[in-house]
C-alpha cells in the first residue's frame, strides 16, 4: 500500500503545493484547508461534490486495479489452462489436479500468502513514509520466512497420496493426485521468491511491469500446454513440467528485474540486516498466515467433501470447473483489492485516515456491480461455457445445474475483501494487518476475524451444506447452500466492523509499526488535529 507522494496516480484529491487545482473541464476547484501537519495540507472536498470525489477515486483505484487485475488474470490463468487441457485428457485427470490444486497445493500455498501477508502493510507504509530502503530488507526477511516454510511443507506433498486416502478420496483420485503433487514441489520453491517480489513491485505501482511479466508467462504456458500434451502426449507429467515452468519463469523474471536497478532505492542489495529482527516480523507473518488459511481451507473441506459423494470423479470435476469461473470472476476483487491495500496503506501511512475510508467505499461500490454483470452474463450462457472445460456430458450438465449458485457467489465474492471464497481478506489483510499489533486489543481485533471466520464457515456453513447434500440428497448444490451462507454472514460482520472501525487509530497504529521496525516518525493524522 502506498504513497501518493509525486505521483500522479496516487495523488489525492489535493496538490500539497497549489491553493488551486484545475480540473478536467479547467475550472477551478477551491482548497480549503482543514489541518497543516508536516509537510501535508488537508482540505475539504465536499465541495467538488460526491460523484466527482467517487470519480476521481476510481480513476486512482482503476489505474492501479487495472494492470494488477490483468497480472492476476494471466496468473490464475496458468492454473486454469492446466485444467482446461487436463479436462480434455479425461475426468480423472481432471479430478485428481483439481484434488491436488484445491487440497495440497492450496495449503501449501496458503501458508506461503499468508505469511508474507505482512509485506502489504510495511513495505507500503513504508514507501509512503520514503523509508524506501526498508522495501528490500523487508522482502529479503520474507524470503528468509517463506523458503524456510516450504521445506516445512515438503512432507505433505511426498505423502500426499496415503494422506489424500485418509481424508477419504477415492483409489483413483488420491493415486494420481499424489503423482502429480511429488511433480509440483518445484512451484511451492516458485511461490517463496515470487510472492515476496510481487509484494515489493505491489508496493511501488510497478504493476505493468508485472503485467507485462505475467502476459509472457501465459502465451509460454500455453503453447507449453499444446506442445507437451497434445501434441507429444505427456498426459499429467505434461501438465506439472508447463506449470512448474511458467511460475519459476515469473519468480526468476521479477526477481532479475528487481535486481537490476530498476528499482532504484527501494533495493539496497542484499544485507545480513535481513536477519535482525525477524521476531517481531515473524510474528506479523505467523498470525496473517493463520487468517490466509483459515480463508482458505472452506474451499479446500467443499472440495474433500465433494470426493464422498457416489459419482465423486464427476462432483470434484464439476467442482473445479466452477471454482475456476469463480476465481476467473474474483480476479477483479483481487486486483481492487490490491489496488484499495495500495490506498489505504499510503493514507494512513501518510497520516489521512479519511481518504482511506473513503476508497475502501468507492472499491466496494464498484467491485459489487462488476460482480452482478459477471453473474448475468455467466447465467445467459450457462449451457455453452462448461465445454470449455471438459467433454464428459455428465460434468458439463452438473456445472450448467451450478451456475445459477455460482453466480450469486460470484456477486458477494467481487467485493474487494475477497480472494477465492471469503471476503474478509481487506479487512484481515488490508486494515485487519493494521490491528495485529504486539498489544492486548490489536490481538482481540484478529481474534475476532478469526474466530468470525471458523464460525461462518465451519460451524453454520459447512454443517448446513453437509446435511443439505448428504440428509436431503442435494449433492453438491446442497455442500455450496453452505458455502454461500458462510460468505453472506461473513459479510455482514465484516461490512459492520468498516463501519465501526476507528480510522484515526488506524493511522496513529500504521506510524506506530514503521517506528518500532526501525522507520522515522511519520505525519500526523488529518483527523487527529
Amino acid at each position: 500500500m502506498e504513497e501518493d507522494h509525486n505521483q500522479p496516480l496516487l495523488s489525492t484529491f489535493y496538490d500539497a503545493h497549489n491553493p488551486n487545482a484545475i480540473d478536467q473541464n479547467n475550472s477551478i476547484i477551491e482548497k480549503k484547508p482543514c489541518s497543516v501537519t508536516a509537510d501535508h495540507t488537508f482540505y475539504n472536498t465536499s465541495n467538488i461534490g460526491f460523484s466527482r470525489e467517487f470519480y476521481i477515486e476510481l480513476k486512482k483505484l482503476w489505474s492501479l486495479a487495472g494492470p494488477f487485475i490483468f497480472a492476476s488474470v494471466c496468473l490464475y490463468g496458468l492454473g486454469c489452462f492446466t485444467q482446461i487441457f487436463a479436462g480434455h485428457l479425461g475426468t480423472i485427470q481432471l479430478a485428481a489436479i483439481s484434488v491436488e490444486n484445491s487440497v495440497i497445493a492450496d495449503f501449501g500455498y496458503s501458508i506461503l500468502a499468508g505469511t508474507a501477508g505482512a509485506l502489504d502493510t510495511l513495505c507500503g507504509q513504508a514507501y509512503g513514509a520514503k523509508q524506501y530502503d526498508m522495501l528490500g530488507i523487508y522482502m529479503q526477511k520474507s524470503w528468509f520466512i517463506l523458503t524456510s516454510a516450504t521445506l516445512g511443507n515438503l512432507s505433505l506433498f511426498i505423502f500426499a497420496t496415503p494422506v489424500l486416502k485418509f481424508l477419504g478420496q477415492t483409489a483413483t483420485i488420491s493415486t494420481e493426485a499424489g503423482r502429480f503433487a511429488l511433480w509440483m514441489i518445484p512451484q511451492q520453491f516458485a511461490y517463496a521468491l515470487m510472492i515476496p517480489t510481487t509484494k515489493f513491485l505491489q508496493a511501488q505501482s510497478k504493476v505493468k511491469e508485472m503485467a507485462l511479466i505475467a502476459a509472457v508467462a501465459l502465451s509460454l504456458h500455453a503453447f507449453l500446454g499444446w506442445f507437451l500434451i497434445l501434441k507429444i502426449g505427456w498426459g499429467l507429467p505434461g501438465a506439472a513440467l508447463m506449470l512448474n515452468s511458467s511460475w519459476w519463469f515469473v519468480a526468476v523474471a521479477q526477481f532479475l528485474y528487481i535486481i537490476s536497478g530498476s528499482c532504484g532505492q527501494t533495493w539496497p542489495g542484499f544485507s545480513w540486516k535481513a536477519l535482525t529482527n525477524l521476531s517481531g516480523f515473524l510474528k506479523l507473518s505467523v498470525l496473517s498466515a493463520l487468517m490466509q488459511c483459515l480463508s482458505t481451507w472452506n474451499g479446500m473441506a467443499v472440495t474433500l467433501l465433494a470426493g464422498y459423494l457416489k459419482n465423486a470423479e464427476v462432483s470434484v470435476a464439476a467442482l473445479s470447473i466452477c471454482f475456476n469461473i469463480l476465481g476467473i470472476a474474483t480476479t477483479v476483487g483481487t486486483g481492487f483489492s490490491a489496488a484499495v491495500s495500495v490506498r489505504v496503506s499510503n493514507e494512513l501511512g501518510s497520516g489521512r485516515s479519511r481518504a482511506a475510508k473513503f476508497a475502501v467505499m468507492v472499491v466496494g461500490i464498484f467491485s459489487t456491480l462488476f460482480g452482478l454483470l459477471f453473474a448475468l452474463v455467466l447465467f445467459l450462457q450457462r449451457k455453452q461455457y462448461p465445454a470449455i472445460f471438459s467433454d464428459d456430458e455428465q460434468v458439463k450438465q452438473l456445472v450448467e445445474e451450478l451456475t445459477p449458485l455460482l453466480g450469486t457467489h460470484i456477486t458477494f465474492s467481487c467485493i474487494p475483501a475477497n480472494e477465492n471464497f471469503n471476503i474478509n481478506r481487506l479487512i484481515s489483510k488490508k486494515f485487519g494487518k493494521s490491528l495485529i499489533q504486539l498489544d492486548f486489543l490489536s490481538k482481540l481485533f484478529f481474534f475476532f476475524f478469526s474466530y468470525m471466520n471458523i464460525g461462518c464457515y465451519f460451524l453454520i456453513g459447512a454443517p448446513l451444506g453437509i446435511v443439505l447434500c448428504f440428509k436431503f440428497d442435494l449433492g453438491l448444490k446442497g455442500l455450496w447452500y453452505g458455502l454461500l451462507l458462510g460468505s453472506c454472514l461473513q459479510i455482514l460482520g465484516i461490512l459492520l466492523v468498516v463501519c465501526l472501525a476507528n480510522w484515526k487509530k488506524e493511522a496513529y497504529a500504521a506510524r506506530k509499526r514503521l517506528e518500532q521496525m526501525g522507520g522515522k516518525m511519520l505525519p500526523q493524522d488529518d483527523e487527529e488535529t
